[in-house]
């Protein structure tokens, strides 16, 4: 393309030609169509299969559904205008308050014009000739474009078991990250709910107030600290408004996208008592600010195991049949190797007459029969079942796409032994395309829009440098991949993240697939140094060329 990347025309009959497609119209898709079209002044087309903006949001409409971030601080920091004019009702915002958000966005910057609903993604591949991507889409034929970006989401790709003789239930079944938008009614129904990580936690308390009898399926006890949610006071939110902006600096400067101040010493440096104490005043706060009470609990086995007995303690102390407590109770993995839930009333829930527990580690589950869940030791009767089974995280939904790359390459093959990728943003063998929040960045361990404005930003930054320069271009290389999961190995490593052998951040909750550690653990504001340092060499790691070079 002679006249750099910004080409808008289709060589004669082929596909409609953009400068970039995005799939995806949750907070990244829509923040990247803003920065590209309206800051660059691109033609930029953004397909998305739901019938609204959302992304996550528009499928994840279970009961107590909600973001375990803050609301003031789970959303966009661009606009000052934005931030001003909308006002969040809650701690913690459900699902419905975070949709009607980014339909606010999608309004208020006049995006919707730019995006393709009711329109699937069935595959991509590279043109090597045509120096371009062909996008194949279920309702709009072949799309062209000269930069394919992916934002599709780290927990959008849903998990549903394998387990035999699901097609012979007589009941209904839901999985949690597609569920109805019309709802499910519970009154007088047998629920059987399985999986009990965040997802499991949250709903399990709203199923139980409804259904008559509530069974909850448990492969692996987790770790929960209460959310204490509730209505923003006025006062609250005025207090928010005039500290906005150094929230958002300490989110942006800080090892989790979180604007939490870290306790600055070991949970060992301190007595026993001022140990406790500082514990219960986090464990009252509530949130996943319980992590930041020492600035050890993540590195140091010893510290972390303070904060893992502290939460067992509260679980016996909360759940009145000690059996069930015992059962609740994580031994297997240090708090927060996993990602921790935060809860309303989850363990509380198990004093209800409702509610059962069944350990299916001790008792697995054999089959799905027409009346219910067949375990090794009895017949659990149905009318309804719940899979809170989560998602195939990171990889799924990029894998889902069919994405084929240059020199015959498929994303599927060349990941099949776990995800390469530089800096999270591009997988080598895929020129001129962009993952955000990709596998090999920080993502599912941050607070989600603080790394997606950091990435939309730096891909936006590097269209705008190769526009300037010319370029047509960019790619990586399997040297650099390599190098950077190494990095991405050596910085889990360092942290007890690898410990917990059923997180999905290895991929350990897919069967089959492959037990890497995916997101990148050295923390947020340190990587986007990296992405800085790499933008200021020249974008350093990548090969950039003016003109299409054959292999």
């Amino acid at each position: 393309m002679p006249d750099g990347i910004n080409n808008h025309q289709a060589q004669g009959g082929a596909a409609p030609q953009f400068d970039a497609i995005i799939v995806g119209a949750g907070f990244s898709g829509l923040y990247q169509l803003h920065q590209l079209r309206d800051q660059l002044g691109l033609n930029v087309l953004v397909i998305e299969a739901g019938d609204d903006v959302g992304g996550t949001w528009y499928w994840n409409r279970y009961p107590g559904a909600r973001c375990d971030s803050e609301s003031h601080y789970y959303s966009y920091s661009f606009s000052r205008a934005l931030q001003e004019e909308w006002r969040w009702s809650e701690r913690y915002p459900e699902h419905g308050e975070i949709r009607r958000y980014l339909a606010h966005v999608a309004d208020r910057f006049d995006l919707r014009r730019n995006i393709s609903l009711n329109t699937r993604l069935t595959a991509a591949r590279w043109d090597e000739a045509g120096n371009r991507w062909l996008i194949d889409t279920d309702t709009r034929g072949t799309l062209s474009a000269t930069v394919f970006i992916t934002a599709v989401g780290c927990l959008s790709a849903a998990n549903i078991p394998q387990i035999p003789g699901l097609d012979t239930f007589k009941g209904a079944w839901h999985h949690t990250g597609r569920w109805p938008h019309q709802g499910v009614d519970f009154t007088g129904k047998r629920v059987g709910l399985i999986g009990t990580g965040s997802t499991g936690i949250q709903a399990t308390p709203v199923i139980a107030q409804q259904a008559a009898q509530l069974t909850v399926f448990q492969r692996t006890a987790n770790y929960s600290i209460p959310a204490r949610n509730r209505p923003l006071t006025d006062e609250e939110w005025s207090e928010i408004q005039d500290s906005y902006e150094a929230i958002r600096e300490r989110a942006r400067s800080s090892t989790n996208g979180h604007p939490f101040v870290i306790f600055d010493k070991s949970a060992l440096d301190v007595s026993p008592a001022e140990r406790s104490r500082r514990y219960e005043e986090a464990w009252a706060r509530g949130g996943l600010g319980f992590r930041a009470a020492f600035n050890d609990l993540l590195k140091n086995p010893a510290a972390n195991a303070t904060a893992s007995d502290f939460i067992r303690a509260k679980i016996a102390e909360i759940v009145r049949d000690p059996a069930t407590a015992a059962k609740l109770t994580p031994t297997d993995h240090p708090f927060a190797s996993k990602r921790p839930p935060v809860d309303t009333d989850y363990f509380d829930t198990f004093n209800r007459a409702n509610v059962t527990l069944v350990d299916i580690k001790a008792t697995p589950i054999e089959r799905i029969e027409a009346r219910g869940i067949q375990t090794t030791e009895t017949l659990h009767e149905l009318d309804i079942i719940v899979f809170a089974t989560g998602f195939d995280a990171l990889t799924g939904p990029l894998l889902a796409l069919g994405i084929s790359g240059a020199g015959g390459h498929n994303l599927r093959q060349d990941w099949a032994a776990g995800p390469r990728s530089y800096l999270g943003l591009q997988p080598p063998h895929y020129p001129n395309m962009f993952t955000i929040t990709g596998p090999g960045s920080p993502s599912v361990l941050t607070n989600m829009p603080v790394a997606i404005e950091q990435h939309t930003q730096w891909i936006t930054a590097c269209i705008s440098y190769m526009r300037a320069h010319g370029f047509v271009r960019i790619e990586t290389s399997e040297e650099e991949a390599g190098t950077w999961v190494a990095k991405v190995n050596a910085a889990a490593n360092a942290t007890l993240l690898p410990m917990a052998n059923s997180s999905w951040y290895l991929g350990a909750n897919v069967p089959g697939k492959p037990r890497v550690f995916m997101p990148y653990a050295g923390g947020m504001a340190h990587y986007a140094r990296i992405c800085d340092e790499v933008a200021r060499d020249g974008y350093r790691g990548f090969t950039l060329s003016r003109a299409r070079q054959v292999a």
